[in-house]
């Protein structure tokens, strides 16, 4: 017995906004990954060529430091493309209706808005109070205070507004997961429809298997099956024919 499938839900504007704006985010994410590597080489470059001009550092030093640089680059880049993954399969959870997408979301919508705001308050702290160190760290102080110079002019007015976007963008996911279509969306539950038959029945509930005598009760046996003879007895006799 077969049983016309039920329709499924209608996604409710929130979710969808949601789930784009959770899209956009990630094609954000793995687009700074990459110019991130595409700078990357260039800013090393110059601050090679900075340090050497402008301090007394030795090779030792500077090379330390340009590592330091080169593996930070290439980790920002590791860890964009990673968030990038993480919010596609966030919005195709959410759009699919899973409960759990919901909840996982929210954990990352905290998370983002935590890095979003250390990220802004550590472009800010460099502008306003420069890293300064003692008189023995007087090479590393100047070496470090290259870096800065060595990226493009537009990379930290962009690295900034990518960190304000992210704690608005977060926001709103989040607060858009609240309203109450959202989870009557991503709460519903869907009953699983179980055929007839021996073992089971439409509601679910257990129905009765066949006996050693025959089939279960309430179904006759065909007219042309001759019945069984019960355990102990005699067989029935044959039916006079002529």
């Amino acid at each position: 017995m077969s049983y016309p499938e039920r329709a499924a839900p209608r996604r409710p504007g929130t979710v969808v906004a949601a789930a784009a704006l959770l899209l956009a985010m990630a094609v954000g994410a793995v687009a700074y990954a990459v110019v991130n590597l595409a700078v990357g080489g260039g800013t090393v470059d110059r601050f090679r060529d900075a340090a050497a001009e402008r301090t007394g550092a030795s090779g030792g030093d500077i090379d330390q430091v340009a590592g330091l640089l080169r593996g930070s680059t290439v980790l920002a880049a590791v860890l964009g493309v990673l968030a990038g993954l993480l919010l596609a399969g966030l919005a195709l959870g959410l759009l699919a209706g899973r409960s759990g997408a919901r909840t996982a979301t929210w954990v990352v919508a905290g998370t983002g808005l935590l890095c979003g705001c250390c990220g802004l308050a550590v472009l800010v702290g460099q502008r306003a109070a420069p890293l300064r160190l003692g008189a023995d760290d007087r090479i590393t102080a100047e070496l470090l205070g290259l870096v800065g110079d060595a990226y493009p002019s537009w990379w930290i007015p962009v690295n900034a507004t990518l960190s304000v976007a992210q704690i608005l963008g977060y926001l709103v996911v989040a607060v858009l997961l609240t309203l109450p279509p959202s989870g009557a969306f991503l709460r519903r539950r869907t009953a699983p429809l179980r055929l007839s038959g021996y073992g089971a029945t439409a509601s679910g509930a257990a129905a009765p298997g066949p006996t050693p005598w025959g089939p279960p009760p309430g179904l006759n046996p065909p007219s042309s099956v001759p019945p069984a003879t019960p355990p102990g007895g005699f067989p029935p006799p044959p039916e006079d024919r002529r």
